[in-house]
């Protein structure tokens, strides 16, 4: 997995910077820091999942490049007790890719700033990156509950008692308009997500 991801980042550097170097220098920091020990989610195995709904939907995509970089750099910077994590991430995105010719720079931010509320957008593009960031949410319930699990550990330093009102608050906030945005993803993966969520409170409910 990591090899394929690698490649494809790679091969997204060099059409911005012909600095070899500094490319594979930028490529293991997204490594490093997406293997930290504290991450069961929030990891490169995230990072390719969205990549693979990618391939989905890529004639759609307006600016491509931008968001490959936004999936790359949205959660570079991760850890559940801060509450910034996306502006940290797309500032540090702006400081890597200040050293290329890469020039959509304001793009990418927008977009990774918006992972943090998920609210509908202007942008089509911005729309389909929020959706393949929630597509998790669609997939087969082993496949979700391993998901909830993950997260689960990311706040192992809460006690259940402080962790489920947070989880059930978000679940519900989940619920209370369409999860997916944009048409395709919303037929695809809306009412098996929805079954999902409500799986999961019944759990953390009981």
């Amino acid at each position: 997995m990591n090899k394929n991801l690698k490649s494809i980042f790679l091969k997204l550097m060099a059409r911005y910077s012909n600095n070899e170097l500094f490319n594979l220098e930028c490529w293991k920091e997204i490594e490093a820091k997406h293997s930290q020990k504290s991450r069961h989610y929030h990891n490169l195995t995230h990072v390719c999942a969205m990549l693979e709904q990618i391939d989905l939907v890529q004639d759609s995509i307006k600016l491509l490049d931008v968001m490959l970089f936004s999936v790359f750099y949205h959660d570079i910077i991760y850890k559940s007790s801060r509450r910034d994590n996306e502006h940290q991430s797309a500032l540090l995105f702006k400081k890597r890719i200040a050293n290329t010719s890469f020039l959509k720079v304001d793009d990418v931010v927008k977009q990774i700033e918006a992972t943090k509320l998920h609210q509908l957008s202007a942008c089509s593009d911005t729309n389909i990156l929020l959706d393949i960031d929630m597509s998790i949410l669609g997939q087969d319930h082993l496949t979700y509950m391993q998901y909830a699990k993950a997260v689960r550990k990311e706040y192992k330093m809460y006690p259940d008692f402080l962790y489920n009102p947070g989880r059930i608050k978000v679940l519900k906030s989940f619920l209370e308009t369409r999860i997916f945005k944009t048409p395709y993803f919303y037929e695809r993966y809306e009412v098996v997500a929805r079954k999902n969520i409500n799986l999961e409170l019944e759990m953390l409910s009981a």
